[in-house]
């Protein structure tokens, strides 16, 4: 049974490649995006690497080639990690986030659906469906999404609800807390604190960093993706998977510089609050840990301790990672 990854080249969808490259799987990546350097992109130190076959493909651009992918892999397991992914941006340019993360997939899953195309479909979504909430979260917290992004994954989460009541669709939604290891994007928070210490650069905080988040390192993340894949109680199901820990921004920042030996007033620099930012969501994953056997055995100190290495290492060898994410349509 072959792999379908879609969105290959993001951080989330490099990593669970690599994972299940280790697992002796064989995988198709599709992206947007030419594929990245070593630098980015840790499957491509893989020993098994020759079971992975990379398309640069681009859901909203190349919708024949991907018609013609699925077609000639028919009955393939396919794990959707593409979309248009930063939140504060959504405001920006809502359309595209919108085309991406909701009319391109309903194109797409109408064209796989019609045909009995996929075994299953994993689609990858996130907790911001939610919107923020004092309590932890279930599976059947209403939504009560406060940015285009989180929108757009509700309404792509629930048309695909529709299918599965009225088409029998094999969808399985997988809502995560934020992830995090080797190989992020240096824009990201825990990265971003790490290259910023290590460069000696600010660091914008927005809002006091007051917010509260979960965090989930690379290979759990990925653990309970494939755990999904193999389970017969996965199909129709959602599941929240997060960690059990939590933190606010403010305090995960210290934590690093903490572990750096550096001084944090030296770090920061307080900016307002972006718009429609969540203060809290922290998801409840007794469902995973029962229906899919999955457990979280990072701790975060571990995690951040692994991650800080990797990027310590990458700054001594000269490695250049940019902490400001750019926009591309």
């Amino acid at each position: 049974m072959r792999i379908i990854v879609l969105g290959s080249n993001s951080f989330a969808g490099s990593s669970f490649v690599n994972f299940s490259l280790n697992k002796g799987e064989k995988l198709i990546g599709l992206s947007r995006s030419s594929e990245k350097s070593k630098r980015e992109c840790k499957y491509l130190y893989n020993k098994n690497i020759k079971n992975f076959h990379f398309i640069k493909a681009d859901i909203n651009k190349n919708f024949n080639l991907i018609k013609k992918i699925f077609r000639k892999n028919k009955k393939s397991i396919l794990v959707d990690f593409a979309g248009q992914g930063m939140v504060a941006e959504s405001w920006i340019n809502p359309d595209q986030w919108f085309q991406t993360n909701l009319l391109s997939k309903i194109k797409l899953l109408e064209y796989l659906k019609k045909d009995d195309l996929i075994e299953r479909y994993i689609r990858i979504s996130t907790p911001e469906v939610y919107g923020s909430h004092e309590k932890k979260i279930n599976e059947s917290t209403s939504y009560n999404p406060s940015t285009p992004y989180a929108l757009t994954h509700a309404s792509i989460d629930q048309y695909l609800k529709l299918q599965l009541q009225s088409y029998k669709f094999p969808v399985t939604i997988l809502r995560f807390s934020n992830f995090y290891g080797e190989f992020q994007p240096g824009y990201r928070i825990i990265p971003k604190t790490i290259l910023s210490i290590l460069n000696k650069q600010k660091l914008p905080l927005h809002g006091n960093g007051r917010t509260y988040r979960s965090f989930i390192y690379t290979n759990d993340f990925c653990s309970a993706i494939y755990k999904a894949i193999y389970s017969k109680n996965a199909v129709g199901e959602v599941f929240n998977v997060s960690s059990d820990e939590s933190i606010s921004i403010f305090n995960l920042i210290k934590k690093i510089c903490d572990k750096m030996n550096y001084d944090i007033k030296k770090l920061i620099v307080l900016k307002k609050d972006r718009l429609g930012k969540d203060k809290k969501y922290l998801m409840n994953s007794v469902k995973a840990n029962k229906l899919l056997k999955w457990k979280n055995k990072m701790s975060l100190d571990e995690g951040l301790n692994r991650t800080i290495e990797f990027f310590a290492s990458m700054h001594q060898k000269n490695v250049k990672f940019n902490l400001k994410y750019v926009h591309k349509r």
